[in-house]
């Protein structure tokens, strides 16, 4: 199975620049410190040669709030699956933002989240889910059964088959999922410890796209040095490192990290 992730957004929950214009130390004449909050696409296809999209399994991984203008961005008139880490603000928001692709598609798109996650957002976001008393719009999303701790799935698509492993992490006193696609590519946009049955899924990894904060430690976030910590740790083959404040400077940082960790952008892709 080849993949190919692309990056839709590395900023941390406020963005790159905040609102007002604060950049913090980030240099605003260089394009990628730009940064919309964490997304992440993944194609999938099998075979040597790389098909056209409408061959491919296409997977969305969060509904950041800058959503609608990443997927523009990108291109993306369909998904075949959607997942969530989470429930935070960051991660969900910009749910309505699948409404028109739902009607390109003509279908509901299948959606994979933990309980704890479908608690929050089946509220916060019931017509999503359900159409509710009184309305006539469609409800968007399909909901597959719910992620159980360690538990791996399987996403089929024009693309083939994608074999997913959630991995159990800690975004402070939020569980966080990570995903792991084809055993090769693991993504973590939100945490602060890796327990210990979760660490295997992490070992070897080709790629992992990571949680790296910001320089200083943070109570809920991996700060850049413990990111780097962890890549070495797991033997992982390349790293990436994404969620990125106002204090990460696109060069700065990549002039700081070694061997084969480079700092995400938005729209970069990765071949996998």
């Amino acid at each position: 199975m080849n993949l190919k992730a692309t990056i839709l957004g590395c900023g941390s929950s406020g963005g790159v620049p905040r609102v007002g214009g604060d950049w913090g130390v980030c240099d605003p004449k260089e394009p990628k410190n730009r940064r919309t909050r964490c997304s992440l696409l993944i194609e999938c296809w099998s075979g040597a040669k790389e098909p056209a999209i409408e061959e491919k399994t296409i997977i969305l991984i969060d509904t950041s709030p800058d959503l609608r203008e990443q997927l523009l961005g990108a291109n993306v008139k369909r998904i075949d699956a959607l997942l969530y880490t989470h429930d935070h603000a960051d991660q969900t928001h910009g749910i309505d933002d699948l409404r028109a692709l739902a009607y390109r598609m003509r279908k509901k798109i299948p959606t994979y989240m933990d309980l704890h996650t479908h608690q929050h957002l089946s509220k916060r976001f019931d017509y999503c889910f359900e159409v509710p008393d009184g309305r006539h719009h469609p409800s968007i999303l399909e909901m597959k059964p719910l992620i159980k701790e360690g538990e791996s799935f399987i996403v089929d698509g024009p693309g083939g088959e994608v074999n997913i492993q959630s991995i159990l992490l800690s975004h402070g006193p939020t569980p966080s999922l990570g995903f792991k696609f084809a055993n090769k590519l693991a993504y973590s946009p939100d945490l602060r410890d890796i327990p210990d049955k979760s660490i295997k899924y992490f070992e070897g990894t080709h790629t992992w796209i990571i949680d790296s904060l910001r320089y200083l430690e943070h109570p809920t976030h991996f700060n850049a040095d413990r990111a780097l910590e962890w890549l070495a740790k797991t033997r992982t083959k390349r790293g990436i490192l994404t969620n990125l404040h106002i204090d990460m400077d696109y060069k700065n940082l990549s002039n700081e990290i070694f061997g084969n960790t480079i700092v995400a952008y938005d729209g970069l892709e990765i071949n996998i």
